[in-house]
């Protein structure tokens, strides 16, 4: 494959998305430098507003692999990625209306300390450390993954890439903390959009227009969206993207660390709240962008694949491919699509390393040393994310002799977020699940969702199930296309598992994942013996029956299970979303009197909400 290499201002332009995401950090570590408690550091005081949270999280979520990926899928597979954005819409609203308002009242800057507030220390720790050991694996893949794609057809250096985004990531969040990670992601989406926009206007011209684009698109039939095929195997459909898309992106999203660490850092709910849905416009933008870059990239390339005729080796390379082929007399925008690409794996990479800082330091620091100073909690704080950083990096050395693991250990996400979606579920939702329940429908999630992924990988679904578009070389100039022979499949070879319960849609593991573990969570609850009404505090539960019981108090009651959500005040907070709990392990323990909770701080009788303006963290675990 010819590499074309960068030039001159490709390298300032890259360079100065580095300068800038370091010099907030700086910025920030200057400015804050009188309020030293890990509280600042950690959730940045809790008094940011939605804009910036909004742009953080679509930041951190839209990473290098949805930059560089989103394209190949679409260009390979079609636009049935446009089901995606249904997906965001229930993932959102979910977490919004679910998750949010009991995270966000219990005063918790971990959300795994909600898990030791509903059900014991050991399943608190046992998911701490299973979203540890994910988030480190999928970091360092964030960072190699593109880096290498990036190499192969840029020439860009790899390892210079590599560790040039560890050093500057932990570089900001060491210093800045929260606050530093979250203008830095807001930056870095700004510049995502303009890198996407510039493609789609140069790419655009290059194919003939847009009209010219759809109508090539449509011939190659990568418009056809709508597939209601209900096969659970099929890779791709209106089921498995919008239900199983569902069920992995709020594994990954409504209940992860870094989604709720920003959350619980606004001001007040509603701002939280916000953040949440403005959110979900920058996710329909960086996918419609993504889906447009694909169609256009399809219309350029259509009579000559460069992946078919051998130019690139990878899926992940046809975007910068088609990148320095539009851009090729254009010096300093292929280094902005690179910074754009690099403003994913940044924007991911210090979401990442801040959340699981955080995790680390309340999940175990403080449990260990609770009356640990401010000064030096701080201090910890940082010091844990140089050692996170560090441990990413190191991360994605380790990737680069995974070969094809990174696939596997991309889908870890999805393997990890479905149990861990139905452990949160099983508390928030079902208030009779005890912990030996949780514990064990975890385990029993995370089993069966590793099953089926080692099993895919293991034995790769057939190709009428994942059906790839047609590719064309006809007008690909004969000495560079390179004959590739996948050859047949040897199905004697192949166990009867391997063309059923291994052919599942990855799509459907976390829905695995999460089914089971609430599935087995219940049934082991009612074997070991339903947890007593009376040790739970409502405001750990979300009465969801109400919305289905809404005509009959005496069902809505039944459907409590015991819990007590019937006192004036408090079911006002609960069905507001908007309840904010003060003293965090004395209010869970005793409960909070209806009389006392207009004289809580931060508590506005009136408007019956809660902000963080007076909110001081009391408790120590």
């Amino acid at each position: 494959m010819g590499v074309k290499n960068f030039e001159a201002w490709d390298y300032v332009v890259f360079a100065g998305l580095f300068v800038i995401s370091c010099g907030i950090g700086v910025f920030f570590a200057i400015k804050e430098r009188k309020k030293a408690t890990s509280r600042e550091f950690l959730v940045g005081g809790r008094q940011m507003s939605f804009g910036p949270v909004a742009l953080s999280l679509t930041a951190s979520f839209m990473s290098a692999v949805t930059v560089l990926g989103s394209p190949a899928e679409v260009y390979r597979f079609g636009a049935s990625f446009f089901l995606f954005l249904i997906s965001y819409a229930f993932v959102v609203l979910f977490t919004s209306e679910l998750f949010l308002p009991v995270f966000y009242r219990s005063g918790i800057t971990s959300t795994y300390e909600y898990l030791q507030l509903r059900f014991n220390k050991p399943v608190r720790y046992a998911a701490t450390v299973i979203y540890i050991v994910q988030t480190i694996l999928y970091t360092g893949v964030v960072v190699y993954a593109p880096a290498l794609a990036l190499n192969q057809v840029t020439g860009f250096n790899l390892w210079g890439s590599v560790f040039a985004t560890g050093i500057v990531c932990t570089f900001y969040c060491s210093l800045g903390g929260l606050k530093a990670v979250v203008w830095t992601d807001a930056f870095q989406m700004v510049v995502m959009i303009v890198g996407f926009l510039s493609v789609l206007i140069q790419g655009s011209n290059q194919a003939g227009g847009f009209d010219n684009v759809l109508e090539q698109a449509t011939n190659g039939s990568r418009l056809h969206v709508f597939d209601f095929d209900p096969d659970p195997l099929r890779r791709h459909t209106f089921w498995t993207i919008t239900v199983g898309g569902t069920f992995t992106w709020l594994g990954i999203y409504g209940v992860n660390q870094s989604t709720i660490q920003r959350c619980i850092s606004c001001k007040t709910e509603k701002h939280a709240k916000l953040a949440l849905y403005f959110n979900l416009l920058g996710l329909w933008i960086i996918g419609v962008c993504a889906i447009l870059s694909g169609l256009i990239m399809y219309s350029y390339f259509k009579d000559c694949d460069p992946w078919t005729s051998g130019a690139v080796s990878a899926p992940d390379q046809l975007m910068p491919y088609f990148v320095m082929e539009i851009f090729a007399t254009m010096p300093g925008l292929p280094g902005l699509f690179v910074a754009c690409a690099f403003s994913g794996t940044l924007s991911t990479v210090a979401a990442s390393i801040n959340a699981l800082a955080t995790v680390t330091f309340e999940d175990f620091v403080k449990s260990c040393f609770p009356h640990i100073s401010d000064k030096l909690s701080t201090w910890i704080s940082k010091g844990l994310c140089l050692f996170f950083g560090i441990v990413c990096t190191s991360m994605a050395v380790v990737a680069s002799f995974m070969g094809s693991v990174i696939q596997a250990a991309l889908s870890i996400l999805g393997m990890c977020g479905g149990p861990m979606l139905g452990l949160f579920t099983l508390g928030l939702v079902f208030p009779f699940v005890n912990w030996k329940g949780a514990l064990g429908g975890l385990l029993t999630g995370i089993t069966l969702s590793f099953w089926v992924a080692i099993g895919a990988f293991i034995y790769p679904a057939p190709p009428s199930k994942t059906l790839p578009l047609p590719l064309s070389t006809d007008k690909c100039i004969q000495s560079n296309i390179t004959a590739t022979t996948t050859g047949a499949p040897q199905l004697s070879s192949r166990p009867f598992l391997a063309d059923t319960w291994y052919s599942l849609s990855y799509l459907y593991y976390s829905t695995v994942g999460c089914l089971t573990c609430i599935a087995a969570g219940i049934i082991i609850s009612f074997l070991t013996g339903k947890q007593r009404a009376k040790d739970i505090d409502p405001l750990l539960i979300r009465p969801v029956c109400n919305l289905f019981c809404f005509w009959s108090k005496k069902y809505k009651t039944l459907c409590w299970c015991g819990v007590q959500h019937d006192r004036e005040a408090e079911q006002d907070h609960l069905d507001s979303g908007s309840a904010w709990k003060q003293g965090v392990e004395s209010a869970l323990q005793n409960g909070l009197k209806q009389e006392s909770l207009a004289q809580i701080p931060g508590y506005n009788p009136k408007d019956k909400s809660y902000s963080n303006s007076m909110q001081e963290k009391t408790t120590h675990f």
